[in-house]
């Protein structure tokens, strides 16, 4: 969601406010604006992007240079449109407190009312501003209270999600921040420090971090930070390495990050593979799970939780499971998890599944499970995300950065994680050794048959060109390609702004069949495995009704060419590997029809990388 960055130090904080904002764009926002201190308060905020609030800066005659100690934010509007007035920082009456703000104060509104019988006058529609103004009033009307008590007491007064950065001309050698459900990272460097929504800000200025937890908040000085709890309990922090580099947030030639990603996905198979798949030893080792592996096996019940693309690949994960270990498997929406009273308990194992390890209504899911004492097993890209600190155990899928919105690699990095993790649990149960090492070759190989998939770029983008103008795509699968009929629906609408659904094959028959017709491109997954005739049928009744059919088949399959319109290539795999394959040709189908159309494949209208409000 919103972008936070920050800087105390002794170098000038807009040039470094404004690359940080710069490498959070992929977040998502509609506004964007930086605050520094310069004797006093200077703020320069707008509706656009960040290259425009770069040239209005620029137009400030200089009144922003010099300043060593600045905010900087981009929004997503939850409260408010996008506009100037809404941009972030918002500022107290007087101007001397700026403050930038993640997430969503539910309470606002009656807090907005107390305020206002105070004499407080609101400049903004957002629930943000409410917060700037409620730290500037109880530090006027406590008695003895500085800076540091302020922010803390006004944060044991507002509910909901925050992640805040705050400062005020009354302390100008001070930065404050804290978090409750919206991530920050504190970098740390000689003399000086950086605070952002993630790590991407800071790793071209250092590579020690530390993350603030829920409920804590950070002061930080020129020669040192603090960190304590709400409550004022000081706190201990660990420093974390980041362990990726400058050129893994950039684009390195290619014109979109998400097109780069595509192609990172043989490299990324290789990386969450690495010293896991022991092919000559015929075992798969995870380390993260190690200590939990027999309890995982006799789990009564797995529940797996995510949102999104994370959801499609539980939904993979689910098959994957109940195939190899043959435990039940529920998949939920992480959004709907708690709100409908599930039944969850000792004896039950939930997996959370999460590219940021941020997801708000995931971590909400994870924290039910928890309580109702399941065991809890994370799924995530960032080291040291919230995810990852606070699941029972977990697997890193070393999938990388991930920068563009539309998630592509590290679907794939979750959906192998699922693959190895239903290996792990086979033993004894569903797999002899020899199928075991079967199945690892399958994994083993999959790197160099998603490289010969990219080959087809071209003739995909060719397809691409005779479809841009559609207004609705039907994405047809069965058995395992089903979720991947799923997800290259979402990607389409994600990034072109085409109705796009995906359906199980044999339900087109229930409904969707209905509004096929000569203007309908239908995307059909029709790989050779038990399912192949049937989803042959599915493309005769698709024929019948004029529909436009583009499959996606295996490798020498001649048949189908004489019933679909366009037919796309991928090796031959294990079916339990296929989603894998055949998911690469509707990720670059998506992404050249998008662009085609001229649209932001980055940053897409309305999204954001990672949803941390509910």
């Amino acid at each position: 969601m919103c972008g936070i960055v920050g800087y105390i130090g002794l170098r000038e904080a807009a040039p470094l406010l404004l690359q940080g904002l710069k490498r959070l764009e992929y977040r998502g926002y509609d506004s964007a604006g930086i605050a520094v201190l310069n004797g006093e308060m200077r703020v320069v905020k707008q509706k656009g992007n960040v290259a425009a609030l770069g040239e209005a800066v620029a137009a400030c005659n200089g009144s922003v240079s010099g300043a060593t100690l600045g905010i900087g934010h981009t929004r997503w509007a939850t409260h408010g449109d996008p506009s100037d007035r809404n941009a972030h920082p918002h500022v107290s009456g007087e101007g001397d407190i700026a403050l930038i703000h993640n997430g969503i104060i539910e309470n606002h509104a009656a807090l907005r009312t107390e305020l206002t019988k105070h004499g407080y006058r609101f400049a903004s529609d957002t629930d943000s501003e409410v917060l700037v103004h409620l730290i500037d009033h109880l530090w006027k009307q406590i008695p003895f209270l500085d800076f540091e008590g302020a922010v803390r007491q006004a944060l044991t007064i507002v509910d909901g999600a925050y992640g805040i950065c705050v400062i005020s001309s009354r302390e100008p050698e001070k930065m404050i921040v804290a978090r409750k459900g919206s991530p920050l990272v504190i970098g740390i460097g000689d003399g000086e420090y950086f605070v952002a929504s993630d790590a991407a800000p800071l790793i071209e200025y250092t590579r020690r971090v530390v993350y603030l937890s829920d409920g804590e908040m950070a002061v930080l000085l020129r020669d040192g930070f603090s960190v304590k709890t709400i409550d004022n309990i000081t706190q201990e922090k660990a420093v974390t390495e980041l362990d990726f580099e400058l050129g893994e947030i950039e684009k390195g030639g290619f014109e979109h990050f998400m097109l780069k990603e595509i192609y990172e996905q043989p490299m990324v198979m290789h990386d969450v593979m690495r010293g896991r798949v022991r092919l000559e030893e015929g075992l798969i080792q995870l380390g993260g799970i190690a200590d939990r592996l027999e309890q995982l096996r006799e789990a009564k019940r797995i529940v797996i939780c995510a949102c999104g693309t994370s959801w499609h690949a539980g939904l993979i994960g689910e098959y994957l499971i109940e195939e190899f270990a043959r435990i039940p498997v529920e998949v939920d929406y992480a959004s709907e998890f708690r709100y409908r009273s599930p039944i969850i308990g000792p004896g039950d194992v939930m997996i959370v599944i999460s590219q940021s390890g941020e997801t708000a209504d995931t971590l909400a899911a994870l924290r039910l499970a928890k309580e109702r004492g399941a065991l809890v097993v994370g799924i995530c890209n960032v080291v040291g995300s919230t995810i990852a600190r606070e699941t029972d155990c977990g697997i890193y899928t070393h999938a990388g950065p991930e920068i563009g919105v539309a998630s592509t690699k590290a679907f794939t990095a979750q959906v192998i994680v699922l693959a190895m993790l239903a290996l792990a649990l086979s033993k004894d149960k569903s797999m002899s050794e020899a199928e075991l090492t079967v199945a690892l070759q399958c994994l083993n190989d999959l790197p160099d048959k998603a490289d010969r998939i990219l080959e087809s770029n071209e003739a995909i983008r060719d397809i691409a060109a005779l479809y841009k103008d559609a207004s609705n795509f039907l994405y047809l699968g069965r058995g395992y390609n089903f979720p991947v009929a799923l997800e290259g629906a979402l990607k389409l609408k994600e990034i072109s702004y085409i109705h796009a659904e995906g359906y199980p094959a044999a339900e087109m028959k229930h409904g969707p069949i209905a509004l096929i017709d000569e203007e309908m491109p239908v995307v059909v997954i029709a790989p050779k495995d038990n399912t192949y005739r049937k989803v042959l049928s599915n493309i005769e009744e698709v024929r019948s009704r004029k529909g436009r059919v583009i499959a996606i088949a295996t490798e020498g399959d001649e048949e189908i060419a004489q019933l679909a319109d366009h037919v796309l290539h991928v090796p031959h795999a294990a079916p339990f590997m296929m989603p894998l394959l055949t998911v690469i040709p509707l990720q670059l189908l998506a992404y050249h029809i998008a662009t085609q159309r001229g649209c932001d494949v980055d940053r897409p209208r309305n999204l954001a990388k990672s949803v941390t409000v509910e």
